[in-house]
């Protein structure tokens, strides 16, 4: 029995799919945007929210921090200009960028459509997005939505200052825009806000399996992944062809390219495309096939995932992409790199 699409989030933590351009959509009233929550907090157990979020060229919601909310950008399409501390960048497709909780940030939209990949922890935290929103039944973004934004989101925030872990800076005076630099070709070591460049950071194989970390919990301060996984149909089964079963950490799987095979122990196995998503709660097998000559996932995590697992066991590269031939690895370590995450191998 394959896994049903539903283009709502369910009630509870099951597993689930989302077919493309689906999910929870609302959009905030004059904003020309719109927010797909593909999950949050009752699907989590209230440890992280993802969502894409979709708009035309809009105003920026305003400089704000949060107390305990971290916030992450990755931007899929078009452009994306962020303040992010005592940073401000112009961001493209594949651009990333995190934020800790208490620094200062401000995400404009440039357009001309622009796309970005989202996560929220804790996953209460779109509460806001629910609160100050009303549901969006379109195609892509309310592009003609001409409504004053201002004059309508101004007094929602109002009304619920100090019921939302949002902080708004009315009086915060940003830095300029700047170019790129070395330092953003590498992750921190530390829990600090960061922008990551296009195809740079760190990169990691495990056997015929390639992580590229956008953010790992070494930098979110324990809270959240978020990776590329990157395989091909060519090098044959890998070690994600077995069933494994994160105990305590949920992941949500977006698929950028290919055909990527799911199997959960006990309900068959679903195929999903370029768009999809599925979504693995905490304590459920699973198992992972890659089902065409290339396959591209960004895989979210709240907490030690699929990608830390391929960190622990695998072995990091200089190639930009996949090799010819699948890297060997000792599966003779996989036990015990299991244990160490917390991962029980059927």
């Amino acid at each position: 029995m394959s896994l049903p699409f539903s283009n709502q989030p369910p009630e509870s933590r099951v597993p689930y799919a989302i077919p493309q351009l689906e999910g929870e959509r609302i959009t905030i009233p004059g904003s020309k945007g719109v927010f797909r929550i593909l999950t949050s907090s009752k699907q989590t157990g209230g440890l992280m929210a993802v969502f894409q979020s979709g708009a035309t060229l809009s105003d920026a919601p305003g400089f704000h921090y949060h107390n305990k909310a971290h916030d992450v950008f990755l931007v899929t399409k078009g452009y994306l200009k962020l303040w992010n501390g005592d940073q401000c960048r112009i961001m493209a497709p594949g651009d990333f960028a995190y934020v800790p909780p208490t620094v200062v940030h401000n995400p404009e939209m440039i357009g001309p459509h622009t796309e970005i990949q989202g996560l929220i922890t804790p996953g209460d935290w779109v509460d806001f997005f629910r609160y100050v929103s009303e549901p969006y039944e379109g195609i892509l973004v309310p592009e003609t939505d001409n409504r004053d934004l201002k004059s309508i989101l101004i007094p929602k925030v109002m009304a619920a200052k100090g019921k939302f872990d949002v902080v708004f800076q009315p009086n915060y005076v940003p830095p300029e825009v700047s170019d790129w630099t070395k330092e953003d070709e590498k992750l921190p070591q530390g829990n600090e806000g960061y922008f990551l460049r296009a195809n740079t950071g760190p990169r990691w194989m495990l056997g015929g399996v390639m992580s590229r970390p956008f953010v790992t919990t070494k930098q979110s301060d324990g809270v959240c992944a978020i990776s590329s996984i990157e395989s091909s149909k060519e090098y044959g089964e890998t070690v994600f062809a077995k069933y494994m079963t994160f105990k305590s950490v949920d992941h949500c799987l977006c698929v950028m390219e290919g055909t990527l095979k799911v199997s959960l122990e006990g309900s068959g196995e679903t195929l999903f495309r370029e768009g999809e998503t599925v979504v693995i709660p905490a304590g459920q097998a699973f198992s992972l096939g890659f089902e065409s000559k290339y396959v591209k996932v960004h895989s979210f995590s709240d907490g030690d995932g699929i990608e830390s697992l391929i960190h622990q066991l695998g072995k990091s590269i200089e190639q930009f992409v996949l090799p010819e031939q699948a890297a060997e690895w000792d599966a003779s370590q996989l036990a015990t790199a299991a244990e160490n995450l917390n991962i029980t191998l059927s």
